[in-house]
């Protein structure tokens, strides 16, 4: 092996990680404008995806699920309770354990939000097929991580 050889593992060319990397970025750069309009951030759409789902959740758990740690989701929460979306409150049982909880006006954006995937659903150029291979591929992916 060549010198040259020993270092094509450094070529951008030859990274797995960095198109997963490039197309997050710009998919997640395509849902802007329509998370401006609900005043929300990605971080923060993902966030009310699951207490949309949950309702209330424990914080640790939410972050598992959302592959976020406290330093992240911290942050993401203390902007969700300040727009009154969301709650945090201790359990009864265990006051180290924190629950994050929807509140009345968080579930009313659920319904300024539900247009969003339909109107990002254009924005991968992808046959139907290839996509659900994708989507199978990134969330084996995940759960190997």
């Amino acid at each position: 092996m060549s010198n040259n050889d020993k270092y094509d593992v450094l070529k951008l060319e030859n990274q797995l990680c960095f198109p997963l990397y490039a197309v997050s970025k710009e998919i997640i750069k395509k849902y802007k404008p329509f998370l401006d309009e609900i005043n929300l951030t990605y971080t923060q759409y993902i966030t009310m995806m699951v207490l949309w789902a949950e309702k209330e959740i424990m914080v640790k758990d939410l972050g598992t699920k959302l592959f976020l740690d406290s330093g992240t989701l911290t942050p993401v929460l203390n902007g969700l309770e300040s727009k009154g979306y969301v709650v945090r409150r201790r359990s009864e049982k265990d006051k180290r354990d924190m629950y994050a909880v929807i509140t009345e006006e968080g579930m009313a954006v659920r319904e300024k939000a539900v247009d969003i995937p339909a109107k990002l659903g254009g924005c991968i150029s992808l046959e139907p097929e290839k996509a659900m291979m994708l989507y199978q591929i990134l969330h084996e992916m995940m759960d190997n991580l």
